[in-house]
């Protein structure tokens, strides 16, 4: 299962969503995740949700794809979902069995996060599934780039390089991992049964060796980088200038339009 997660992996696609200003891609991915936790209701939160699903379409980019990220998380949902239906109370009472009680308001609170989790991972996959490691970089510099006149400007620079290539690692990770699962198991690694102590002492042979290939990959990177000359922010010109065209002034419009009904539908209801 590990295998099928593509968090971080640039996806070529001819859409609209692939065309837009990285720059405008990454304020709308925090405002939206913002304005998801700012849904207070069933209303405003089925609302946004229903306009990320709009975005994964215009993307072109398939739902099972978007879909494989979540089932990592599922442990993490079920266990978020169990705490809100356990404690909070309200509402009828649906089950009871000793200091166990489970209400009608618990559900909704349990049906509600869930909504909001899978909200917030679809929304964030949108970025690195549409957006090229380079334009990402200049996203993230330009979006900072007011921290230069403080006399960060090779820090500016180095900050949106390395949250770039640490997000590009994800995929790397995740293949080395499941490669050296498939070698233990091949060995006869047994890594599914026994108790939580066994569980964790299988885990030793995975880590140390995914240490050490993580410790390679990075020194690899870094010869890569400096047998090409770089030296950072300094002298640096982007070989693609970015600039606002129609289609971001319609998507920041389109965007603007989704908070504004996220809020009223937070005041009606």
């Amino acid at each position: 299962m590990i295998k099928d997660v593509s968090f971080g992996q640039y996806i070529s696609k001819n859409s609209l969503i692939h065309k837009l200003d990285p720059r405008l891609k990454l304020f709308l991915l925090i405002a939206y995740i913002i304005f998801i936790f700012l849904a207070s209701n069933a209303y405003s939160l089925l609302f946004i949700t229903a306009a990320t699903f709009f975005i994964l379409f215009l993307s072109k980019i398939s739902l099972k794809t978007y879909f494989k990220n979540i089932r990592m998380i599922i442990p993490i949902i079920i266990f978020t979902s169990l705490l809100n239906a356990l404690y909070s109370g309200g509402g009828t009472l649906l089950f009871s069995y000793g200091f166990i009680k489970i209400y009608t308001s618990g559900i909704y609170r349990a049906c509600f996060m869930t909504v909001r989790i899978i909200s917030l991972i679809l929304i964030s996959s949108v970025l690195s599934y549409t957006t090229t490691p380079t334009d990402l970089t200049d996203a993230i510099e330009s979006l900072l780039s007011p921290l230069k006149y403080l006399g960060l400007k090779n820090a500016v620079h180095t900050m949106a390089m390395m949250m770039t290539i640490a997000l590009r690692f994800i995929p790397a990770l995740i293949e080395e991992t499941d490669k050296i699962m498939s070698s233990q198991k091949a060995r006869g690694a047994s890594m599914e049964s026994g108790g939580l102590i066994k569980r964790i002492k299988a885990l030793l042979p995975i880590l140390i060796p995914l240490l050490i290939s993580s410790i390679r990959r990075s020194y690899e990177l870094a010869e890569a980088m400096e047998s090409r000359c770089y030296n950072g922010a300094e002298g640096r010109v982007r070989m693609k200038e970015m600039h606002f065209i129609n289609k971001d002034y319609f998507s920041f419009a389109f965007s603007i339009v989704v908070f504004s009904v996220t809020i009223i539908l937070n005041i009606l209801f």
